[in-house]
């Protein structure tokens, strides 16, 4: 297998990878220390803005990091037949409380799926269920060609 082409996804293509998946890795850091998470998001072609529903429980690492304004980083990527494609944004999450929730705003929590609450050991009432949004400052994206018959020759 080697490599044969690599370009950066036009704005048009980075709305619509981020269009077709709901789901992501996002990568927050306080201080010298990372996280990671795989979540999923909603995400507005029109504003550029994702929009997560995280829930995390009292004596979580999720939490203390949310509770920091973390730097953030999501990774969406896609992969098949000698295509891999990746969207990378960055930004700082921003808590939305449930008073300035709006029917788009409302909307676009919908179109994140996951996590499905009855994968959580805990009960219901313990966990904290937020809502936040990533306003990325910036977003890039990148597709790699590889030529796989190269080892068949």
């Amino acid at each position: 297998m080697s490599l044969d082409q690599q370009t950066n996804l036009s704005s048009d293509d980075v709305d619509a990878l981020l269009s077709r998946h709901e789901t992501g890795v996002l990568s927050l850091a306080k201080a010298d220390e990372p996280y990671a998470i795989p979540i999923s998001y909603g995400y507005d072609t029109v504003g550029g803005r994702f929009y997560l529903r995280l829930v995390s429980t009292p004596e979580s690492e999720k939490r203390a990091f949310l509770t920091s304004s973390p730097d953030a980083r999501l990774v969406v990527q896609e992969s098949g037949e000698g295509v891999y494609r990746s969207v990378i944004a960055t930004g700082t999450l921003e808590r939305v409380s449930t008073d300035d929730l709006t029917p788009e705003r409302i909307v676009q929590y919908g179109q994140a799926k996951r996590p499905l609450f009855e994968i959580w050991a805990d009960t219901k009432r313990d966990l904290d269920i937020q809502l936040f949004e990533l306003v990325p400052e910036s977003v890039s994206g990148r597709e790699v060609r590889v030529d796989l018959d190269e080892d068949a020759k």
